[in-house]
């Protein structure tokens, strides 16, 4: 299973209309891409943190295909007007405890 986190930062006057946008739009259009596990946002309990995009996918090569897509940086796109500074992506790969076992 590959997880990519997306760590962002909004704008404060922007936070309301920023998480609204993900939840309506960045959210339903990422779980329809093939191989999505899953799709949301992490909200920090710290006000100083940054909000967390988490999305899991099946394989790398499902990942890579939204990622190379276009509809990533389309949904970047949708709230960039809202970041506070850019966002920074990261990729992990999880593996299954039962696979060590």
């Amino acid at each position: 299973m590959i997880v990519r986190l997306t760590y962002l930062s909004f704008l404060p006057n922007n936070l309301v209309q920023a998480k609204q946008i993900y939840h309506d739009e960045v959210v339903p259009t990422v779980r329809k891409q093939k191989g999505n596990i899953d799709c949301r946002l992490l909200e920090p309990m710290d006000n100083n943190d940054e909000y967390i995009s988490l999305t899991t996918w099946e394989t790398k090569a499902d990942a890579d295909a939204y990622h190379s897509s276009g509809i990533y940086r389309d949904l970047v796109n949708k709230v960039k007007k809202d970041f506070a500074k850019d966002p920074v992506l990261k990729v992990y790969v999880s593996e299954s405890i039962l696979e060590h076992a």
